[in-house]
């Protein structure tokens, strides 16, 4: 399955993997490039010591690596560690890409921008991005509003214009082929994966939490800013995160302020996830997690999505007579 994307990174597969905090270790991110991928670490929150150790963990495989914008700008000397690592990639998402832009590319290392708005698609192209992720509501994790199926073709047809050489990824709610055909259909180059690539062996998510994703649909999560108030982290108004209901979200969900100041609730929470505790922490899965019924090998994951995905492709020319 050739695209540009492929094309432009040396893939068999256009296939990204989300850089999940604290999930997408090194070990995931390198199983996503041995399966025709490209995997990328997930560096979230700017923890220098958790990167170095995930990148030692990916050993040889060519990888790269995702930061969470806003958090990065508090310490940027992690960019500066990850870009001397040469990563394949460099993906910023939630935050201006531009002050960090100039120094990427001086690196010359491809800067990756998600994004959840147009207007953030067009900043990202301005800013010298190569690759645009657009991503929708669906997905787990931080997020905007716009849904995958819309925001996905308003993007490629202002890239087409303003930007044709800008490479355009889909996120969001893609867990399988008939999620990547229905990408490429839109007029992505390929796809970023989340949810479905947590739920793999080599992802480094809690049994507990894996089989509570498996066991639950998509009506079962919700968009919330609990899990940042639990933590005390300052997310910028604007983004919300995907997790799976459960009684955290039900006792803080419209009052999560109080739960920044309720200390024994916060101690709770972190004993939780230290745990892997589905109940007494949030497991962080998009809408996604409907289309998810077991935890196999990422190359298991890979292969089987686009088996299913060229199967769609194959049967295309029926549906047009």
């Amino acid at each position: 399955m050739r695209t540009r994307l492929t094309e432009a990174f040396g893939l068999t597969h256009p296939i990204l993997c989300a850089p999940m905090a604290f999930a997408a270790g090194g070990r995931l991110a390198a199983a996503v490039t041995h399966a025709g991928g490209l995997g990328l670490i997930g560096g979230g929150y700017g923890k220098a010591d958790w990167l170095d150790s995930a990148f030692a963990e990916a050993g040889n495989a060519r990888v790269g690596c995702g930061f969470i914008t806003w958090k990065m700008a508090e310490n940027p000397a992690v960019l500066d560690q990850v870009l001397a690592r040469k990563p394949a990639a460099l993906c910023l998402s939630f935050g201006d890409p531009a002050p960090f832009a100039p120094r990427i590319a001086d690196a010359g290392v491809p800067l990756v921008c998600q994004v959840q708005t147009l207007r953030d698609a067009q900043r990202a192209a301005d800013c010298g991005a190569q690759v645009i992720v657009a991503q929708g509501a669906e997905a787990g994790g931080h997020g905007e509003r716009r849904g995958t199926i819309t925001l996905v073709p308003e993007v490629a047809d202002w890239l087409a214009v303003h930007a044709p050489e800008v490479l355009l990824v889909a996120a969001g709610g893609i867990a399988d082929g008939r999620g990547l055909a229905a990408a490429l259909m839109l007029g992505a180059e390929g796809v970023l994966i989340g949810s479905r690539l947590w739920a793999s062996a080599e992802a480094q998510v809690s049994e507990a939490m894996t089989d509570a994703a498996i066991a639950a649909t998509g009506d079962q999560t919700i968009r919330s800013t609990v899990m940042d108030a639990a933590r005390d982290l300052r997310w910028p108004a604007r983004y919300t995160a995907r997790v799976l209901r459960n009684a955290v979200t039900e006792r803080w969900h419209d009052d999560p302020d109080a739960l920044r100041t309720d200390m024994s609730a916060r101690a709770d929470w972190a004993t939780g996830w230290a745990a892997g505790d589905p109940d007494r922490a949030n497991t962080f899965v998009g809408e996604a997690t409907g289309l998810i019924h077991d935890r196999p090998p990422v190359a298991e994951i890979i292969a089987r999505m686009v088996e299913d995905a060229e199967a769609l492709f194959r049967r295309a020319p029926g549906w047009a007579q």
